[in-house]
């Protein structure tokens, strides 16, 4: 069978033919669950307000890899933009077109595949093998890994590994893989003032003009410097409203959206804290709302690593790096079960973009390097009790 015309792209392509705009599923999630529970799968569906989730396992006992991933994607966008129709995944010069092609499932499809070989070859190995599913990562990302995770915990399920397949790579599949993701810390700060003429700023008090002095020495400090996993904590103010449109009108308030991405060598507490004290000494009338999207996760050089690394080198030819740049993905729900995990997936140049792609060799190889991470975890190293 050509590379174009592999089980992994026949798949790829069934599953972008959905209009799966986040948070719709739009079939998705039928697909995957018939192709599992043909290999033996046991799946318990996981609705949570619209979103659509599973849990899909076969196996018992330890260790436990788990495959997650998203079938939701971002809005294509305008339509006559694209070369193609987003929704209708079309082959032109070895590269798959198409919404969901990098992001994500060109992932899912290879996943499933890569397992469905794997059953076949080796259908006694010893554990058991997971699909975490959900139709929620491109949206809010409130009821879907998130609620998973918390119906994980109370059946006692114990995951060692997870593999999550966001597109990681950069120039080739396999060349980066994520086994780490800086926090992030989110703020929405609101400044008072007292509007009024601006031909009388004696009556008014401006907040835009007193928000900037607190602003820039914000902007400006350095937070932390990082460590031999993350970069340092960067703070970037991404936007900024006030007034009326009038410009004789000095506003009543201001308001400042900004993020922080933070490394393991600092708090999203000592963040607020800092940032506040900061405010409170430029004598700023203020409210400041936070929100915690995630915590910094980090998995060390350990089991997990070491066979991504090895397939990627037996499948690829050379060794990955191992990264944690880029924003947040669902790992950061998954980590704090104490879960080693990385993320592996498809080149991310095209993602959210418009004439989205993979390379069809490229997808090949991402499910024989799957094939491959489960072949060390269960095959090469049957004896490992995690």
């Amino acid at each position: 069978m050509s590379s174009t015309h592999s089980d992994t792209v026949e798949l790829a392509m069934q599953l972008m033919g959905c209009q799966s705009i986040t948070p719709e599923d739009a079939g998705c999630q039928d697909i995957l669950i018939a192709r599992l529970e043909k290999i033996g799968f046991q799946v318990t569906r996981l609705p949570f307000g619209e979103v659509q989730n599973f849990w899909a396992q076969r196996g018992t006992g330890a260790p436990l890899l788990v495959f997650a991933g998203h079938t939701d994607v971002v809005p294509p966008g305008p339509l006559d933009a694209w070369s193609s129709d987003p929704f209708q995944p079309t082959v032109r010069d070895g590269k798959l077109y198409g919404r969901g092609a990098a992001d994500m499932k060109g992932s899912l499809a290879a996943m499933v595949t890569a397992c469905e070989n794997f059953v076949a070859a080796n259908a006694n190995y010893k554990g058991s093998i997971g699909f975490l599913i959900t139709s929620d990562e491109e949206g809010p990302a409130i009821n879907g890994t998130v609620k998973v995770v918390e119906w994980l915990k109370q059946q006692q399920i114990k995951i060692n590994y997870c593999i999550v397949g966001e597109p990681s790579s950069s120039q080739r599949v396999g060349d980066v893989i994520k086994n780490g993701r800086r926090g992030s810390l989110g703020a929405t700060l609101t400044i008072m003032g007292i509007q009024g003429h601006v031909a009388y700023p004696q009556q008014a008090r401006n907040p835009i003009h007193q928000a900037l002095p607190a602003l820039a020495e914000l902007t400006q400090i350095e937070w932390d410097q990082g460590n031999e996993f993350f970069p340092a904590t960067s703070l970037q103010i991404s936007n900024m409203y006030s007034g009326t449109g009038a410009t004789n009108v000095i506003p009543g308030d201001a308001k400042v959206l900004f993020n922080f991405r933070f490394s393991t060598e600092v708090t999203a507490e000592a963040l607020q804290q800092r940032t506040e004290e900061i405010l409170i000494k430029h004598q700023l009338d203020y409210k400041i709302e936070w929100h915690l999207s995630g915590q910094p996760f980090l998995t060390p050089k350990g089991k997990l690593v070491e066979a991504v690394t090895e397939a990627i080198k037996e499948i690829t030819g050379k060794p990955p790096q191992l990264s944690t740049a880029g924003g947040t993905s669902d790992g950061r729900f998954i980590a704090p079960m104490g879960v080693e995990v990385v993320e592996l997936g498809p080149v991310n140049a095209s993602i959210h973009r418009v004439d989205e792609f993979i390379d069809t060799d490229q997808l090949n190889y991402l499910k024989s390097i799957y094939s491959k991470i489960l072949l060390e975890i269960y095959i090469s190293a049957k004896a490992h009790q995690p």
